[in-house]
């Protein structure tokens, strides 16, 4: 991996080529992971930066500050989604891309979402994934995350999502004080109004299982220029790495101005 400095942050990324010859002619494309995943597990072992790269985008994928191989913050303060969004921003110009693609899933998608509102000109077409209605109302995740990050191995935790989480950050060897920071601060929400604002072409993936994301279409509703591709059958988990959703993102890339 390389890594940069972000305003003062060590933040790592992969910047992978395009193949030569593919119809998506080398633009970029920058990925942004969930929270307590890295890029690695988001986007390589699912296959996307695979698909993405032979189908002839280049693919850029970050680990977010206090994940994966980038800095661990411990301040909660650092965790804003506009500080993240930020981190994506200064990853674009540090690689002199003027514009790129920008998908994001879950806490990525918010990341991304934001992004997009702040800096529109760097944004060619948005990309949510995992993340529906549940950017404007603020619903989805439960509390408790934070304290079952911040409890004693083998500790209970408060609900079965938070246990979910615990477990998932142990098996992706992450810093789990650093998540529990990131986790207190990286919820902000959108208003219908900023999101009435946002009018870069919009692809917005959820799976119909999904009890964390809320409504795609609903989301959709609100941004001018935004569809929404429902993904049967899939659940938050399980509708990242779904072959629905690389062929609807595919099928839009192509298509978007």
């Amino acid at each position: 991996m390389q890594s940069f400095d972000s305003d003062g942050v060590q933040i790592a990324f992969i910047d992978v080529p395009a193949k030569e010859g593919a119809p998506g002619g080398g633009d970029p494309i920058l990925l942004i992971h969930g929270f307590a995943s890295n890029h690695a597990v988001n986007w390589v072992n699912t296959l996307w930066v695979r698909y993405l790269t032979e189908a002839g985008y280049r693919v850029i994928a970050l680990d977010n500050r206090g994940h994966g191989q980038s800095e661990k913050l411990y301040d909660p303060a650092a965790y804003t989604s506009d500080q993240m969004a930020g981190d994506a921003v200064r990853l674009l110009r540090h690689l002199d891309i003027p514009r790129a693609d920008v998908m994001g899933y879950s806490m990525g998608a918010r990341i991304a979402a934001h992004m997009a509102l702040d800096h529109p000109e760097e944004v060619r077409s948005l990309l949510i994934g995992g993340l529906g209605f549940n950017l404007v109302d603020g619903r989805g995740l439960p509390q408790g995350i934070a304290e079952a990050l911040e409890a004693p191995a083998g500790a209970p935790a408060p609900n079965p999502t938070a246990a979910t989480f615990r477990t998932f950050a142990e098996q992706t060897k992450s810093d789990l004080r650093a998540l529990a920071a990131c986790i207190r601060a990286s919820r902000q929400t959108l208003s219908r109004a900023e999101l009435s604002a946002i009018d870069t072409p919009t692809l917005i993936s959820v799976g119909t299982l999904d009890t964390v994301a809320g409504s795609g279409p609903e989301l959709a509703k609100l941004m001018p220029n935004a569809r929404a591709l429902d993904l049967p059958n899939r659940d938050h988990s399980t509708a990242v790495g779904d072959r629905l959703h690389r062929q609807g993102v595919l099928e839009f890339l192509a298509q978007r101005p």
